[in-house]
């Protein structure tokens, strides 16, 4: 091929142009700069659909779990209202109703006497454990040394 410009070319071509079987320098750069706007785009877009998440991640546990709930059913129904619920609820600091309860149920344990763990009251079992604490104390008097009660010595409900 000869270096010679088409005699109806214009004699002043623009740099961006380029000659045939060469690369074509401004498409490589458009190309290398949309694959790194549509990254960043993205980026920007990811961070603030996080947004309520990382707003409610100081906070309680459950609230924390509602909130990225929440912010997943956004993310793939498109549907707008779960982020704004989101992003309210991960804004709203609920109180903690569980430390005090968790106090009440141990402290109410300690004045029955129950030598189990608080851990039973919270797995919801503390009626099973005292039933079996129960039994377990009038199938073993003599073992403290008592004298087991008879029958008529027994209060029953019938």
């Amino acid at each position: 091929m000869s270096d010679r410009l088409h005699p109806l070319a214009p004699h002043h071509l623009p740099p961006f142009i380029a000659a045939p079987g060469e690369t074509d320098v401004l498409m490589v750069v458009v190309g290398i700069l949309l694959i790194v706007a549509v990254l960043a785009i993205g980026n920007v877009y990811l961070r603030l659909h996080s947004l309520p998440e990382r707003m409610a991640h100081k906070s309680q546990k459950l609230q924390f779990e509602i909130v990225a709930v929440l912010g997943l059913l956004a993310l793939f129904t498109h549907v707008h209202l779960f982020w704004i619920a989101a992003l309210l609820l991960a804004m709203i600091d609920l109180p903690d109703f569980g430390t005090p309860l968790r106090s009440i149920a141990g402290s109410v344990k300690k004045m029955a006497g129950s030598t189990d763990d608080l851990q039973t009251v919270e797995a919801g079992s503390d009626i099973e454990a005292a039933a079996s604490t129960a039994m377990s104390e009038k199938a073993k008097p003599s073992e403290k040394g008592i004298a087991p009660a008879s029958k008529e010595e027994v209060p029953s409900h019938a």
